[in-house]
């Protein structure tokens, strides 16, 4: 593996930074390259870490990506820069509540603000292709969501109930079908049904 990748990944472990598990990316990048995905949205950049791993599964594929940490978003950049990968990885320093997008995407991936997921999922799915998917990471919470309410701090007990609403809202959506892989973190794969 590229010794840049580790260095993130050192990086991250050490400034308490989230990115995804290393299993939990494997299988997001197994994902893009069994179904050929080239145009990505991904909600919630941190370092730049998923987004260059998506980028470097092929070389046709774009990623917008929206931060709203701006330290965050400028080592992002930086990282981005030494991949060379400035012209196929756009940051928007940004909340992505605020981003009006015009353009379609194969792929939205949320890796942001728990409490969110919902309101990304609706304010995004406009932006996704007919037969798109839309990837959300950390459905597990670390387990949290399997734990007893009452041994939960009240904020991470907060975060647990809405990421159960939000499993529930996808499990409910018609629109389409949803798996959650016991993979990483937790990863629920949505694919918009052609209704």
């Amino acid at each position: 593996m590229d010794h840049k990748i580790e260095e993130m990944e050192i990086y991250a472990k050490q400034n308490k930074i989230p990115i995804m598990e290393h299993d939990g990316i494997l299988f997001l990048l197994d994902y893009i390259k069994k179904h050929n995905i080239q145009r990505i949205l991904e909600i919630g950049t941190a370092i730049g870490y998923s987004a260059i791993r998506m980028c470097l599964v092929d070389s046709n594929i774009t990623v917008t990506t929206i931060e709203r940490d701006k330290e965050r978003y400028q080592q992002a950049i930086q990282n981005i820069k030494k991949f060379e990968l400035e012209n196929r990885i756009q940051v928007i320093l940004e909340d992505a509540l605020d981003v009006e997008l015009e353009d379609m995407y194969d792929m939205i991936f949320i890796d942001a603000a728990k409490s969110q997921y919902i309101k990304f999922f609706e304010k995004f799915e406009k932006n996704l292709k007919k037969s798109g998917v839309i990837i959300s990471d950390n459905l597990h919470f670390h387990g949290l969501v399997y734990s007893d309410e009452n041994t939960l701090s009240r904020n991470v007990r907060g975060m647990v109930r809405k990421l159960n609403q939000y499993t529930e809202f996808l499990k409910n959506n018609e629109q389409y079908e949803t798996t959650i892989y016991d993979v990483g973190d937790g990863v629920g794969v949505s694919v918009r049904k052609n209704i």
